[in-house]
């Protein structure tokens, strides 16, 4: 069993998780602590690196949508860009957070709708169909292969 001071350095996201649950199940001892804005605040921390998660990932999204969808050559550099940049802070997200890797395929799925809706409303206001945007969604989105691999609209796998 890993102890708990290592998990911290582990994994900070499952540390966080399990330090909440812990205080609240201590809660009825008589220390003088504000046992439940305690919990909170910990619980918080990990909430706001899922949060981190999703906000890279609908990121990702959108710029991979951009890039399937638009003929357009220019922007495309900085597209790819964004989305190398984006996997970056992923990886160094998960190298302190392990266990949100298994959220990852929840989140693409939930990021998908509001990404797809971006990226829309970026090829719009450049006076770009959508077209081919609902056209993906219609076959499923992206995989999180796609998303978090070297994968690019344009490439093969």
């Amino acid at each position: 069993m890993t102890n708990i001071g290592d998990l911290y350095d582990q994994d900070f996201f499952l540390w966080t998780q399990q330090q909440a649950m812990a205080l609240r199940a201590v809660k009825k001892s008589n220390l003088p602590l504000d046992w439940d804005n305690l919990a909170e605040e910990i619980e918080s921390l990990g909430k706001a690196q899922r949060g981190e998660l999703g906000s890279q990932i609908r990121r990702i999204l959108r710029h991979l949508f951009k890039l399937e969808a638009s003929p357009a050559m220019n922007p495309q550099a900085g597209w790819r860009a964004t989305i190398r940049d984006a996997r970056v802070e992923i990886e160094e997200l998960l190298e302190i957070s392990p266990s949100l890797r298994r959220e990852i395929e929840v989140v693409v799925r939930k990021q998908t709708a509001a990404a797809a809706k971006l990226a829309a409303a970026d090829l719009e206001d450049f006076g770009e169909p959508p077209d081919n945007i609902k056209a993906r969604l219609d076959k499923g989105g992206f995989t999180a292969e796609q998303v978090l691999g070297d994968w690019l609209p344009g490439t093969s796998g």
